[in-house]
């Protein structure tokens, strides 16, 4: 009976620990997403994870947008009006995208950036879906799909990254939030 409570304890104590780690051993699980296992702002490990896995565990509205392309309405997005100081992350995997300090009005309904945070932060796709011709951009860690590039930004890049609030997590300098 000893020797059973010992087993339980330390099986319920090692599921209710706030960080654990991923299926590769190397990426801690933030404390705000204990479901997702390949949530790290560290780790910049470029990740193969199959859709049926994000859906797994990512909630269905992030889903909706990083994994099937989808976009949040204009002008609803939690950071088109941020102007906090601080750090934004994909919000399927933690990577690092855009510092607070590039991010500008662009007045287009979603949040805007003329830069990213590191060279591999994003990647770029043709997109010339819906009769248009744009650049998709995707997180450089995971693939997600977080909106897209434009020529019309403000100085220094003159470009314009439109991205969806619901694919962005925001920490604010200092962490507080």
């Amino acid at each position: 009976m000893m020797l059973l409570s010992l087993f339980t304890f330390l099986i319920l104590g090692c599921s209710n620990n706030s960080a654990t780690t991923n299926s590769n051993n190397n990426t801690m699980t933030d404390p705000q997403h204990p479901d997702n296992p390949y949530y790290s702002r560290t780790d910049t490990t470029v990740l193969h994870v199959s859709d049926a896995e994000w859906k797994k565990v990512l909630p269905d509205s992030i889903y909706q947008v990083a994994r099937n392309k989808e976009t949040e309405r204009a002008f609803t997005g939690k950071y088109v009006d941020t102007e906090s100081k601080g750090t934004y992350y994909c919000a399927a995997c933690g990577n690092e995208l855009f510092r607070s300090d590039s991010k500008f009005a662009s007045s287009c309904g979603w949040p805007s950036f003329f830069e990213t945070r590191r060279k591999n932060s994003v990647e770029y796709v043709a997109d010339n879906s819906y009769g248009m011709i744009r650049t998709e951009v995707l997180c450089g860690r995971c693939g997600a799909h977080l909106g897209h590039l434009f020529d019309d930004g403000p100085p220094p890049t003159g470009k314009r990254y439109c991205m969806n609030s619901i694919v962005l997590d925001f920490e604010p300098d200092g962490g507080a939030k």
